[in-house]
């Protein structure tokens, strides 16, 4: 979650017969009007790639979509005043804001010629949607149940809550009182981070601002150095799911054994940052879950004062440096002290992200700037 749209569960699939789940999406923002404001639930279904309409149909992406301007019109437009509520069949997707200007998708054909949209790339100077202030939270919403969060993965730019009613009432995501502009600020004023903050529209990622060209390509190879070293002497051990590993440098390599073995070539930072790479984790129950647990220790700065992951003090988090701000202040500027600053932030549960097995509402909030 947090990098991506969500993928799809076990048991995802076309479900026109499902009863939907009413999205109200509210707008707090104090800055912008209902009719400044769009917003789009995109995704797939399990099969295809699908977008929902103002009243709630499920319809699958056409390239016969594109208008004269190259771009389909997706656009959700808020009711005139007050909220506004949309009815959300099964699908895994993203629900985008988008607040003074619409956003631009392109329909396209995919490596296998079927429609897919391309979405909007905010770090990227050359994405036709990089004036547009705008922002997303993501979801999985199937049979089984409605499975959701905020992100920051990519960029930080709208501040957005969620609220999921059901067998429990559950909200994340909401920054406290002119956070926004605290992050802003903060950030703006470190040496390393202040360019990743473009003017007052959003904050990158630092790992899309490595490859724009704005953040040190090394910044955490000293710290991961560090890490190598001490665990060439002494143990690094990791609890999953599938029981304890034990891990040890051996050459270059981070070798865990245990229920399985599990090897890490010593990752760059950019792999650090993307939690991917090196630390790629795959959906295997025993590679992945050791690959979250270790990308986490060394996003948060944990693998050296805690030698037993995954750390679960957040006190100890970002303590170190070189550590990673970014991720920090947003989880400072979180009222649950929960936020999506990095793919695998959802170790030990820090990530902001809800889920429910017999989902009533959700609402999207826009809180204010």
């Amino acid at each position: 979650m947090g990098a991506t749209a969500l993928a799809a569960r076990p048991g995802a699939g076309r479900a026109a017969a499902a009863a939907p789940l009413p999205v109200t999406v509210v707008n707090n923002t104090g800055q912008f009007d209902n009719a400044s404001i769009w917003v789009y639930i995109v995704g797939n279904d399990g099969q295809r790639q699908v977008r929902v309409t103002p009243d709630g149909q499920l319809l699958p992406v056409s390239t016969a979509d594109n208008g004269a301007d190259g771009y389909t019109d997706y656009a959700i437009p808020l009711a005139a005043s007050g909220d506004t509520t949309i009815p959300l069949p099964y699908m895994s997707g993203r629900i985008y804001v988008a607040l003074g200007d619409k956003l631009k998708f392109k329909a396209l054909a995919d490596g296998n010629g079927n429609p897919a949209l391309a979405y909007p790339a905010g770090w990227v100077s050359s994405d036709p949607n990089y004036p547009v202030l705008h922002d997303c939270a993501e979801f999985t919403h199937i049979e089984s149940g409605m499975y959701c969060n905020t992100t920051m993965v990519d960029m930080f730019s709208v501040p957005l809550a969620i609220r999921l009613t059901g067998a429990n009432d559950q909200t994340t995501g909401t920054l406290t009182s002119g956070a926004r502009a605290r992050i802003f600020d903060e950030l703006r004023g470190h040496e390393t981070f202040g360019p990743l903050v473009l003017e007052d529209r959003r904050v990158l990622a630092p790992g899309h601002g490595l490859d724009a060209g704005l953040f040190p390509a090394d910044y955490f190879d000293p710290y991961v150095d560090r890490v190598w070293s001490e665990y060439a002497g002494r143990d690094l051990l990791v609890t999953t799911n599938a029981g304890q590993f034990t891990g040890r440098v051996s050459g270059d390599q981070l070798v865990f054994t245990g229920p399985a073995q599990v090897s890490f070539n010593r990752p760059p930072t950019r792999d650090v940052l993307f939690c991917d790479g090196t630390l790629a984790a795959p959906n295997d129950g025993t590679t992945g879950p050791v690959a979250a647990v270790l990308a986490a220790a060394l996003n948060r700065g944990t693998a050296i004062s805690n030698p037993n992951q995954p750390a679960t003090d957040p006190a100890t988090f970002y303590q170190e440096e070189p550590a990673h701000h970014y991720a920090r202040v947003m989880h400072e500027a979180s009222e649950d002290g929960r936020a999506y600053g990095f793919a695998f932030d959802d170790v030990a549960g820090f990530a902001s992200y809800i889920e429910d097995g017999a989902p009533q509402s959700f609402t999207l909030t826009l809180t204010p700037f």
